[in-house]
């Protein structure tokens, strides 16, 4: 037998010998229904990376502490005020500014002075517990 032939031949026979095996059908596990994880938070994933985005804007640019500081922070965020209210707060936020009596529906109600007050306070805590000074 030449050397070069062994690998060969051990091959073969490996072959031969798995082959020669039954495999045993395998039984289906007996599956239990999975129930689903609790629902933590009603916040869209759109709507966490767009905070997520501006707010790395605003903290300087893109790096692996900001990025995990404004993750943090709106997780917080979320701890303290529902989506609902924190999608009202961000828009009275955001129109608030408008000149008139346009803008007075979004500046001058108990509403939405309450809730951008809340959001206020939520930035002010998440800031605190997720960026280190």
């Amino acid at each position: 037998m030449n050397y070069y032939h062994r690998p060969l031949i051990l091959s073969i026979a490996l072959m031969a010998a798995i082959s020669a095996c039954t495999p045993t059908p395998l039984k289906p596990a007996e599956s239990t229904p999975v129930e689903p994880a609790p629902f933590v938070s009603d916040y869209p994933t759109r709507d966490r990376v767009e905070y997520v985005l501006n707010c790395v804007a605003q903290h300087g640019g893109l790096t692996y502490i900001t990025q995990y500081a404004c993750g943090c922070k709106i997780d917080k965020i979320a701890e303290m005020l529902k989506f609902d209210e924190y999608e009202a707060a961000k828009t009275f936020s955001y129109l608030r500014s408008t000149p008139g009596d346009a803008g007075g529906v979004f500046r001058d109600p108990t509403q939405s002075k309450d809730l951008r007050k809340r959001l206020k306070e939520a930035e002010a805590y998440a800031e605190k517990g997720c960026f280190v000074k």
